[in-house]
């Protein structure tokens, strides 16, 4: 009795003259599950990521705030050394966090309400929590 694939049992493997062999970590690749959901996963770690709201300052905070930028414009031309905390707003959700920056002060544009530091950064000046002088 013959049975099937009798005539082909028996012949070496094929290898192919014209194509390279695929490596195991390719064709293992092949039966790899299928991500349906793709980009589900950052979009939980989103979600789950905090953010600060932010807090008003008082009114003793906000006159002593004046009072160290009005300093510190006086003193812009000689670049003192500063310490800035400050308000960064999050680009993908509601809130932000307080961030501090430490530079050298180029200048305080006025009329864009901007704190310049040497190395470009800006801040706004409504941002700002905290300055002190280095």
């Amino acid at each position: 009795m013959k049975r099937n694939y009798d005539d082909i049992i028996g012949l070496a493997h094929h290898v192919s003259k014209t194509r390279p062999q695929m490596s195991m970590l390719d064709r293992a690749a092949q039966f790899s599950p299928f991500a349906a959901l793709t980009g589900y996963g950052d979009a939980i770690d989103e979600t789950g990521r905090w953010t600060d709201s932010r807090t008003e300052l008082s009114e003793d905070e906000k006159e002593a705030l004046d009072r160290t930028q009005q300093a510190l414009l006086e003193k812009a031309g000689q670049h003192p050394e500063i310490r800035i905390v400050f308000f960064r707003k999050d680009r993908k959700k509601q809130g932000g966090q307080y961030t501090e920056v430490h530079g050298t002060l180029k200048k305080i544009d006025e009329i864009e309400r901007v704190l310049i530091l040497t190395d470009g950064t800006r801040i706004a000046l409504e941002d700002i929590r905290q300055i002190t002088e280095q």
